[in-house]
Order: C-alpha cells, then structure tokens, then sequence
C-alpha cells in the first residue's frame, strides 16, 4: 500500500516538474501571471512556473501576414467596388498584447477591415486606381496608431485587388479612349499652331525681298515639275516678267 502512494507521489512530482518546466523559442515570450496579477514577461530559453501558483501566455514576436476579407466600399464618387488587402504586423510588446485586449490578432483583423472600408471611401476612384501607394501608407499609419496601445506594430499595408463590374469597366475604357483622342486633337492643334507661326515668318521674310519671292515661285514649280507628268497651266506673277519688260523698254529708247 506504501508503495503505491509512493508511486502516485512521485508520478504526481514528476507531473509538476512537467508542467512547471518550460521551453520557449527564439521569437516566443511568455507573460507570467501569479495568482492572477502580471509578474513578468520572461524567455526564451527555459523558465520555470510554479504549478497552481503561477500561469503564462504564449506570444508569438514573429511578423504576421494577415490577409484582409474583400471589403464593399462605395467611393466618393459613389462607385462600388470590392478591395481587398494585405497587412504586416507584429507584437512588440507582450504585455500590452495579452493584458490591454483579448485576442490581439482578432482585434487586428477587425479593425483592418473598417479601416479599409473608412478610408477608401474618402478617395474617389480614379485615386484608388492611380494613388494606390498613398492609399496604403495612410491606411498603415491609421492601424499603427490605434493597434500601439495593444503593443501592436503595424510594419506594412498593400492593397491587393480593387475589382469593378463590367459595367464600370467599359465605362472607364470609353473615359481612356475618349482622353487619348482629346490629346491627339490637341497635339494636332499645337502643331498646326507652330505651323501657322512658322509660315507667318517665311511670309513676311519673303515679303522684303521680290528675288526671294520670285526663287521660290521658281522652286515650287521645279518640285510640281518633278513629282508630276501631266502639263501644267500655273499663272506668272507680273513680279517676275516685270524687270524683263523694264530692260526691253530701256533697249528701245
């Protein structure tokens, strides 16, 4: 009889010592609690807990990549869309994660998704498109602030997909096709601007010289000439046939 009570002695010895010895890893820490009040975070490496006395939380220091659910949001525009989003967070502070909020993780999650839907439905959706790098530092710098009392380290956000209907799709490719071909007109515009201011010049150039004026009639009809077999009726300006008629009025007299 002795020596089954000695038996169940030295099981129930060996049970504690168990139970009491502790191993935790590299990235872990353990916030120790005796009879229900904070004692000390401790780790890693191997730490002892008093059985009854003494209980402990687990934490994890590594990064977590959280992918947020997809979001209905309603831009400013009242555009509807579908986001959805990545975020990096890690636990900085064991004590604050384990005693200021319950399930640090599920509180992150939560707030992630309001914050998404919170911000971006302040941006129209040509900003969610186009200022997509923006978007997602603003929505980090939001989660870091509030998630710091829960000893909560937000490193990252990147928005993922913002997925449209087809009927905005088409939409937004006759808004693109629609401003290519307002800039093509107004590059054809500027050109013929430059082009008119060009012509003005040579004008008023040619203008102050009649020899000038007269080489490059001669020169237009070499060109014609030369890119056409066809006979060609062009009239004669009285400018050049004028010094001719001078000379031969000079000679008779």
């Amino acid at each position: 009889m002795i020596s089954y009570f000695a038996s169940l002695l030295a099981l129930a010895v060996v049970l504690l010592v168990m139970y009491a010895i502790r191993v935790l890893r590299e990235y872990e820490r353990a916030v120790v609690f005796f009879l229900g009040r904070f004692q000390s975070v401790k780790g890693p490496g191997l730490i002892i807990i008093i059985p009854v006395l003494q209980t402990m939380e687990r934490v994890d220091l590594r990064t977590v990549v959280m992918d947020v659910p997809t979001q209905d949001v309603i831009s400013r525009d009242n555009v509807s869309v579908k986001v959805n989003a990545v975020v990096y967070y890690r636990v900085i502070d064991p004590q604050s994660a384990i005693i200021n909020v319950e399930h640090y993780d599920e509180a992150v999650s939560q707030l992630s998704q309001t914050t998404l839907r919170s911000v971006l439905g302040k941006h129209e959706l040509d900003e969610m498109l186009s200022e997509r790098d923006k978007l997602n530092v603003d929505i980090q710098k939001i989660l870091d602030e509030q998630t710091d009392a829960w000893g909560v380290k937000v490193t990252n956000v990147e928005i993922k997909h913002i997925d449209l209907d087809e009927s905005m799709i088409r939409a937004i490719a006759k808004q693109a096709e629609a401003e290519r071909s307002r800039r093509a007109k107004v590059i054809h515009a500027d050109g013929e601007a430059q082009a008119a201011v060009k012509l003005t010049e040579a004008a008023q150039e040619l203008s102050k010289n009649s020899n000038a004026m007269s080489l490059r009639y001669m020169q237009t009809l070499i060109d014609i000439a030369g890119e056409q077999n066809s006979t060609i009726v062009f009239p004669l300006p009285m400018d050049l046939i004028k010094p001719l008629l001078e000379k031969q009025v000079k000679g008779e007299r």
